[in-house]
């Protein structure tokens, strides 16, 4: 067990005052309940996934936004919909630790910035409100679609609609339920994070509730600018200290970017936080 006295920060998880950030760590021990193999979450395995298992260029490999552009440019838009749907709508995995953990408490609002449903399957049988992240639409200059989930089915709702007695589940980056939109390429990337600098990828009553909360960020590496300008623009008006990032192996990149985002980096991981948590609740 880690020797970092968590109580602090669970107890502003479980009090719904410090909000869960979640990235491709969270997933670490989710399988193929068929072949065992590890879900691919992380950049570096979302893009041999994508590439039937081969490396792509140096340049494309260096992060999944850039390997997904070059084959969306050589293959189309919906090959890459097409993929994430196939790997996180229609393989099946095992539940992840994490995800079992968040099962048992519920936070009122949650980040995610994977793909993947686990998230979703957490509170199947609770309602909430869904926000998917969207990019590359005429239609609207928002980003995101809203659904309410009533103990049973989804269906997409306005912001004047919301219930805000209801837990809230962010999902910027897409899911394959109940419609499959993803924010995948780096064309994907340039739009959403421009409307969400403007602020048209939140919605009015999360730019409300987000106020003066703390961030927990888990499994989630900044050393790529795509996570951390999305990250910056999701938890703008945080409170002055704004949380907290696990991080056992920062780059100096790393130590920077939290050090002048008023983060602080604590020598942990996922498996520690899970640790700790089973002696406060």
């Amino acid at each position: 067990m880690s020797t970092i006295d968590f109580s602090e920060i669970l107890t502003g998880l479980y009090e719904n005052r410090v909000i869960p950030y979640l990235g491709p760590g969270v997933l670490f021990d989710a399988c193929n309940k068929h072949t065992g193999a590890a879900m691919p979450a992380d950049s570096h395995s979302l893009i041999l996934a994508m590439n039937n298992g081969n490396p792509m260029a140096p340049k494309l490999m260096y992060e999944f936004p850039r390997a997904a552009m070059n084959l969306e440019l050589k293959r189309g838009r919906t090959f890459i919909s097409q993929f994430l749907t196939k790997l996180y709508g229609e393989t099946e995995w095992t539940r992840a630790r994490f995800h079992d953990w968040l099962t048992e408490w519920k936070p009122a609002y949650v980040i995610d910035t994977n793909r993947d449903t686990q998230l979703q399957n957490s509170y199947v049988n609770k309602q909430h409100t869904l926000i998917v992240g969207l990019a590359r639409i005429a239609a609207s200059h928002f980003r995101f679609k809203l659904y309410q989930y009533d103990g049973s089915n989804y269906f997409e709702i306005t912001q004047e609609q919301v219930d805000a007695g209801l837990p809230i589940l962010f999902k910027p980056m897409g899911t394959p339920k109940p419609e499959a939109n993803y924010i995948a390429s780096d064309a994907d990337y340039v739009d959403y994070i421009t409307e969400l600098m403007g602020g048209f990828a939140i919605p009015d009553f999360l730019k409300e509730y987000r106020k003066n909360k703390q961030y927990l960020l888990i499994g989630l590496p900044l050393n790529r600018d795509s996570e951390r300008m999305v990250m910056s623009d999701i938890i703008y008006g945080a409170a002055e200290r704004k949380g907290w990032v696990l991080n056992k192996n920062p780059t100096n990149k790393e130590q920077r970017f939290c050090k002048k985002m008023g983060l602080e980096i604590l020598d942990a991981g996922v498996e520690e936080l899970l640790d700790a948590a089973k002696f406060v609740g």
